[in-house]
């Protein structure tokens, strides 16, 4: 019981502070991942390409596999016990806070100190969103883990190897794709995902 409550407690705080979009929960899921060993920061960076690449948020999508992986050391049932758990930890505070915002909206709409109390969260969006930008580029792109349990920024680094070239290479050739090259920089940002899922299956079994 302890486990399936923790579950919905951790997920329900990423819930309740996920202003600004799946992004933002970013760096809420590193750290539970950290503080509970559920998961590990490359299971949140392989998720999150999951996440772009099909549809659901990644505070969701994560809540529920960490849910089932978690809960299925008690047996099948047991992980989807823990998914839904988790799930519904994840929803419940948005759920809450919409119901109390329809309810207030009509008799606060004008208000003076709602509207600045909303314009106040935007910066600190940006900033959770920029923070979770940050560590992608930081392990995805230079393999740099961007917190350990002694809290250091930048643990066992080595220049050796810590480039990925690979996905250095992919993200420039996007960059130029979805800007610069008339033909391709109109298309659905869906061919992208899809192209980039195809060339990171090919690096991977090819080896390279």
């Amino acid at each position: 019981m302890s486990l399936y409550l923790r579950l919905f407690w951790e997920f329900f705080k990423t819930g309740l502070f996920a202003i600004g979009g799946g992004m933002a929960t970013l760096p809420f899921l590193k750290d539970i991942g950290q503080s509970t060993g559920w998961y590990t920061q490359s299971d949140l960076m392989n998720m999150l390409a999951v996440s772009e690449s099909t549809p659901g948020p990644i505070g969701i999508n994560m809540a529920t596999y960490v849910g089932f992986t978690a809960g299925s050391a008690y047996g099948t049932l047991g992980g989807i016990l823990g998914a839904i758990v988790a799930t519904v930890g994840e929803i419940t505070p948005s759920i809450i806070v919409i119901l109390i915002i329809a309810a207030m909206l009509k008799k606060f709409r004008d208000s003076k100190l709602v509207n600045n109390a909303f314009y106040g969260l935007r910066p600190a969006s940006t900033g959770l969103i920029g923070a979770a930008c940050i560590s992608v580029v930081l392990q995805v792109l230079l393999c740099i883990q961007t917190a350990s349990a002694d809290g250091a920024l930048l643990t066992r680094f080595s220049w050796s190897g810590a480039i990925s070239w690979q996905g250095i290479l992919l993200a420039a050739v996007l960059l130029v794709l979805t800007n610069w090259v008339k033909p391709t920089k109109k298309l659905h940002p869906i061919v992208f995902i899809g192209v980039a899922a195809v060339a990171g299956i090919v690096f991977r079994f090819a080896g390279v």
